[in-house]
């Protein structure tokens, strides 16, 4: 994992640490949203507003339907260009 993906990384655990009150030990890569974090699809609605204004992207929720662990909210985040 590159410079940019773990600090996009960063900023995912400490958004679900804040957010949903997780513990950050549990956000690694491999974790899945819904079955391990037990983030159901309002806190993934959640989660993409806040990362949004923490990340200074834009993101559609098209975009974000397809991911399944923290390594693809990382991805999907990655490709985005960041707003002007």
């Amino acid at each position: 994992m590159n410079a940019e993906n773990e600090n996009i990384l960063a900023q995912v655990r400490d958004t679900l640490v804040d957010l949903f009150e997780l513990e950050p030990a549990e956000i690694v890569p491999e974790a899945r949203l819904y079955e391990d974090l037990d983030i159901d699809s309002i806190d993934a609605v959640d989660l993409l507003v806040d990362l949004k204004k923490t990340i200074n992207v834009e993101i559609s929720p098209s975009q974000f339907k397809q991911v399944r662990t923290i390594q693809d909210v990382v991805d999907v985040l990655a490709e985005l260009p960041a707003k002007a």
